[in-house]
């Protein structure tokens, strides 16, 4: 019998696991849901999904596999309101980038005959330049090559964990063992940080006089800052994210103000050496960055592209037991 995966989201993460996971349908039987109806219609029409079920309850009933790719602010609701239907032994595996509220609102409303791992999902190299976001720029080789960042509450079963990593490799990824801490503090900036400095240089250039010929003539290196902007669907997204990971935020926005300080003082003193030696320490680092994360030959990690032995075992060796609660 198939295990049973269940999406709640079907945006361009829950979409995309849905199509790395559609060549494993001998296996697996993944069901999309989603809010937003049409999403889980486009979904099915593009093969991320098998099934699409609109009641919340009976998208999770039977599912061994519970993935929460919904926005952050919707994930306390969403767990509040489908504990109930979880079967015994389910995992909870949820994809927001900010880990300590998930963590906090799991402890609260999750019950304890299910488990819950975290994932912070990364995207593959092939896929840093795109700037679309949503269903539409889903794909089944996003996470090629990437790198998930696992986080799991103490007591988690290590059969659980161990799941999950699999569920990851299938997707061509691979983990990273972290906390929230580390994970909360990273995301904030390597991955809201770029997006709020979008923000900033709109707002610090289309109310100024003089945009509306500056508009005409703003470039690459605008296009290129300002598509931070694009990585989420809509702006609430990016609005809650980071007040859901305020002090960090906060932390890496300062740094953010000194960098920047320290360029405008260079300038303002005419600093030529200061200001070159500035400039090229960051296009070099730039340039590193960019040559290993395409590379993805990560010092002390192996991407394992293949669907690994164990993950029959695991699924249909008697982890999952339980029946659904009635």
């Amino acid at each position: 019998m198939a295990i049973k995966i269940t999406i709640l989201g079907l945006g361009q993460v829950g979409g995309s696991i849905g199509l790395a996971l559609a060549q494993y349908k001998n296996k697996l039987t993944v069901v999309g849901h989603d809010k937003d109806s049409s999403k889980e219609r486009a979904a099915l029409k593009k093969g991320a999904v098998e099934n699409t079920e609109h009641n919340l309850p009976r998208a999770v009933t039977g599912a061994q596999i519970v993935i929460l790719a919904m926005p952050v602010h919707q994930v306390r609701e969403t767990l509040e309101f489908i504990a109930q239907d979880l079967m015994d032994g389910a995992i909870v595996v949820d994809t927001s980038p900010v880990k300590a509220g998930v963590k906090k609102w799991v402890k609260e409303h999750l019950p304890a005959r299910c488990n819950f791992v975290g994932l912070v999902p990364t995207l593959g190299a092939d896929a840093l330049q795109e700037t679309k976001a949503g269903l539409d720029s889903a794909r089944a080789d996003l996470f090629s090559k990437s790198i998930f960042m696992l986080d799991a509450p103490t007591g988690t079963s290590g059969e659980a964990i161990d799941l999950t990593m699999d569920l990851v490799r299938l997707l061509g990824a691979t983990c990273m063992l972290t906390d929230t801490t580390e994970s909360d503090g990273l995301i904030s900036s390597v991955y809201l940080l770029p997006q709020l400095v979008s923000a900033a240089l709109v707002n610090a250039t289309v109310d100024l006089p003089g945009w509306q010929e500056g508009r005409k003539l703003a470039e690459r290196a605008f296009v290129a800052t300002t598509s931070g902007l694009t990585a989420q669907e809509d702006t609430e997204a990016l609005q809650m994210l980071s007040l859901h990971n305020k002090e960090n935020v906060v932390r890496s926005i300062n740094t953010m103000i000194l960098s920047l300080q320290a360029l405008r003082n260079d300038i303002e003193k005419g600093d030529e050496e200061a200001l070159k030696v500035r400039l090229e320490a960051a296009k070099i680092n730039r340039e590193i960055w960019m040559n290993e994360r395409i590379a993805a030959k990560w010092e002390n990690m192996e991407v394992q592209m293949e669907a690994p032995p164990s993950l029959g075992e695991r699924l249909f060796g008697g982890l999952f037991t339980g029946r659904p609660k009635k």
